[in-house]
């Protein structure tokens, strides 16, 4: 190559470079100063979806001071106290005679009343709940060894922690996210002062009795022909590292509409981990986002349907608007229109056959994914590859043949956002636990935010979940069905 053409060839990668680096900046600065991170768009004019034209410099346009008054909008209509604490229990009442009565009870007589409330909270407080289980010995033969009933069997054997005592340590770790170290100095205010080892262990043990659950719960999912996979990082700290430093791990999370949800402790991110976790038998859909492990898996698995995630994809196009205005919502509105024509065959409670029809049809999906494709790949010719939407454009193309799978699979949703959603609430908590301890305590988090989370996703009062199976497994045999104590089966029992 001539030494002209190729110094240019190396202006115009780093003019790229330069571009995507700027694109990055602006992007942290929107993130960092942005009032709102709401993926909503502003309201255009409809014909802006049909004007694919690139992009051209814009003329600032003149302005003028125009004043002018407008109604100001109504606050909102607080609910009553009343109303909001009506359902509440009456802890103690106090009547408060007036201290003329008091002097002078038999002068005065009563015609009415006037009723106020104050709302108390009565913290936690330990107490003890004393067993006793009285010797007989028969009359008639006083030789004869003596009679006594057997002991309640409970979740700590040989222990003092009863199921509520474990189930809220349980539920203020990992649905308050409260570490343990805080539980034990808050414990000193409850009358005696629990030690963080021995919760750890209460822990451990609570894993255990849901172990068997949390099984059955995946056998479930898998059975289903349809998942939701995702992942996130967690740090643990690894007692084989010389440095004793931390060292990251991951939570794998598996779950369906409407089902339990899974997590599942891996110390990696490796393809391997996926075939161990829903194993060589799995057939039917796998949607998640374009990590290519997913992928992996299905091409290895000729019965898996991998399917995408549409807010991945529309996120990218979000994310180019500041760059590239007209192209990135052009794009926006058209995976908007898919998500209206999804909300619309979910308000007519199309069956998953329907749904399908529906959306290979032309006027369902067909025609708008194959215009969306058409301005990618229009677009992707016109901007630099590193910029943002040439990456958003990248990225649609390349997930091109998960995302266009829904067309043929009625029972998918467009996005994985419900099992994002469902990761929540482990990111929260390691924001305040920072890391797990010990790699094997993986496991037993992932097996207890299974519990809390499925109890969330169905409306289940997971205090109140816990509390009930750490009663009623250490009283079960083998023989005992425990599907009727899955959080989705799960139902509290009624006084």
């Amino acid at each position: 190559m001539p030494p002209a053409a190729e110094l240019y060839s190396k202006v115009l990668s780093l003019e790229a470079e330069v571009a995507g680096l700027q694109a990055q900046v602006a992007w942290f600065q929107r993130q960092m100063f942005a009032g709102s991170r709401s993926e909503k768009l502003p309201m255009a004019s409809p014909a802006q979806t049909k004007l694919l034209l690139p992009e051209v410099p814009q003329h600032e346009p003149k302005t003028q001071t125009v004043h002018y008054e407008r109604r100001a909008p109504a606050s909102e209509k607080r609910p009553m106290p009343a109303e909001v604490f009506a359902q509440l229990p009456i802890h103690e009442v106090v009547e408060i005679i007036p201290d003329e009565v008091k002097a002078e009870p038999e002068a005065f007589e009563k015609i009415s009343e006037e009723r106020t409330f104050e709302v108390e909270i009565l913290g936690p407080k330990l107490v003890k709940r004393e067993f006793v289980r009285p010797k007989f010995r028969r009359k008639a033969n006083r030789e004869a060894a003596p009679v006594i009933a057997p002991a309640v069997p409970r979740p700590v054997a040989g222990g003092y922690a009863s199921a509520g005592l474990l189930a809220y340590v349980v539920i203020s770790k990992y649905q308050h996210h409260l570490p343990l170290y805080r539980i034990e100095a808050m414990s000193a205010q409850w009358g005696a002062k629990l030690s963080r080892k021995t919760m750890v262990d209460w822990v451990r043990i609570a894993a255990d009795w849901a172990e068997p659950i949390y099984k059955l719960m995946l056998a479930d999912l898998l059975r289903g022909h349809y998942v939701q996979c995702d992942e996130t990082p967690v740090k643990f700290i690894d007692p084989d590292e010389k440095d004793r430093g931390t060292t990251q791990g991951y939570l794998w999370v598996v779950s369906a509409p409407g089902a339990d949800v899974v997590f599942d402790w891996r110390l990696s991110r490796r393809h391997g981990e996926l075939t161990t976790l829903l194993t060589d038998d799995y057939a039917g859909l796998l949607q998640s986002d374009g990590y290519e492990a997913y992928g992996a898996y299905a091409r290895s698995h000729p019965a898996v349907v991998w399917l995408g995630c549409w807010a991945h994809a529309r996120r990218r196009f979000f994310e180019a608007q500041q760059d590239h205005p007209r192209v990135a919502q052009a794009a926006l509105r058209l995976i908007g229109r898919m998500y209206m024509r999804e909300r619309s065959w979910d308000e007519q409670q199309l069956t998953p056959a329907q749904r399908a029809k529906a959306r290979a049809e032309p006027e369902g999906l067909a025609r708008t994914t194959a215009s969306l494709k058409r301005l990618a790949v229009w677009a992707r010719s016109r901007v630099l590859p590193k910029s943002t939407l040439g990456k958003a454009c990248d990225y649609l193309l390349s997930q091109w043949a998960p995302l266009s799978a829904h067309l043929h699979h009625g029972e998918s949703r467009l996005d994985n956002n419900l099992v994002e959603n469902a990761i929540r609430p482990s990111c929260i908590g390691k924001k305040n636990w920072l890391f797990i301890g010990h790699p094997d305590a993986g496991q037993r988090s992932a097996i207890l935010y299974s519990l809390i989370v499925s109890c969330q996703r169905h409306g289940k009062d997971p205090m109140a979940y816990m509390k009930d199976i750490l009663t009623r497994l250490p009283r079960m045999t083998n023989r005992d069905d425990l599907r009727a104590l899955t959080p989705r089966a799960w139902q509290p029992a009624t006084s």
